[in-house]
């Protein structure tokens, strides 16, 4: 019996008419992204999005010219109105799709016109945060949108939600407070994303873990510890506990290194070897190297030096390397002035002199008793 009707002929006639439809769409598929990727050659953001709606626009094409003609066919056509629905649910879906992909495309053509690779990415990190951070929510919200539209679609789908709506001050309060985490952390990604106190790439101190973000997603930061680990923070954290951010404004950091010498060390030739090392390290950036004397106990004094570095990397290794060779130059030249404890031992304490009379006075004491 289906049989029968799908052979018959108006449904013959529909069929290959939507065949065709499909064979245009298609056909129409392939000539536009010839002409777009012409017209986008040598453009960074243009061609990154129609390289990226290239898969889904070969399924949203055919779909709308198929679902055009199944919009003219006659709608005593038996079946007519489940495959159009059917179509309809396909169409909406594959266009939900291409404005995702397009979001996602733009931000990658975005990034790519910014890279971060140099030496000053300040700028670069900005625009890689805001890029992802916004591609991501908008493709939330698109694909919301979307899943909305297709529930539309069903008339049932409709009469729940008018009958829903009696009682939309208990399920809006319900959903509320079921979603919280969802769009807490959808809205601390758009704090992230405009006010920017973290960034990709950053470099943070988070419960005391040094580590650089690697990626932040609508949900969570990845920050990659300098051990290789991953700590996992959801982007409330970052907007309701403080951290430490070394390249919030700049990368580059000044580097500490501590000595305890012993209070004899003379401090001029450590000032000029601190001098005549530092700039041979491909760390140092010219800014700042002194040498201070910054505190002291009853046994040693304690010496800081300044040194100044591009980004807190290079800070770390060129703090190691000025420790090395300021311990290296006094086991070389000024090895008495090492820290060291002294044990002094004075002279004996002189012997008792007896006196006359306090013999006298200790006899008679024996005698009388």
């Amino acid at each position: 019996m289906l049989l029968d009707e799908l052979l018959s002929p108006p449904w013959l006639r529909a069929a290959i008419a939507a065949a065709l439809a499909v064979a245009v769409g298609w056909l129409a598929y392939r000539a536009g992204g010839v002409v777009l990727r012409r017209v986008t050659r040598g453009t960074i953001v243009p061609q990154a999005i129609v390289r990226a709606i290239r898969q889904p626009a070969q399924w949203a094409l055919p779909l709308l010219a198929l679902q055009l003609v199944w919009q003219g066919a006659p709608d005593d056509l038996r079946f007519i109105g489940g495959v159009r629905h059917a179509t309809a649910l396909l169409l909406i879906a594959a266009f939900t799709a291409l404005a995702m992909r397009a979001i996602g495309g733009l931000a990658d053509g975005v990034i790519a016109r910014h890279p971060a690779d140099v030496v000053d990415n300040l700028q670069a990190r900005r625009i890689h945060t805001q890029a992802r951070v916004l591609a991501r929510s908008a493709s939330f919200g698109v694909l919301l949108a979307g899943a909305s539209f297709m529930l539309m679609t069903f008339p049932g789908a409709r009469q729940v939600g008018a009958s829903l709506l009696a009682s939309a001050g208990v399920v809006g309060l319900v959903a509320g407070i079921a979603a919280r985490p969802v769009f807490s952390n959808l809205i601390a990604g758009l704090q992230i994303a405009l006010a920017q106190p973290i960034r990709i790439d950053d470099v943070l101190i988070v419960q005391g873990e040094w580590g650089r973000v690697e990626e932040i997603t609508g949900t969570y930061v990845v920050l990659k510890i300098w051990d290789e680990r991953r700590l996992i923070i959801p982007l409330q954290w970052f907007i309701e506990n403080p951290f430490q951010n070394w390249t919030r404004s700049s990368a580059e950091l000044l580097g500490t290194v501590f000595l305890n010498v012993d209070f004899g060390m003379p401090l001029a030739p450590l000032r000029a070897e601190l001098e005549r090392v530092v700039p041979t390290f491909s760390e140092w950036d010219g800014r700042v190297a002194i040498l201070q004397v910054t505190d002291t106990t009853e046994r040693t004094m304690q010496l800081r030096i300044l040194v100044t570095a591009q980004s807190s990397p290079q800070a770390f290794d060129l703090r190691c390397k000025v420790r090395e060779a300021m311990i290296d130059f006094m086991q070389r030249e000024y090895p008495q002035h090492l820290p060291r404890v002294r044990v002094e031992h004075g002279a004996p304490l002189p012997e008792a002199v007896p006196v006359p009379g306090m013999v006298a006075n200790a006899v008679a004491d024996g005698a009388a008793r």
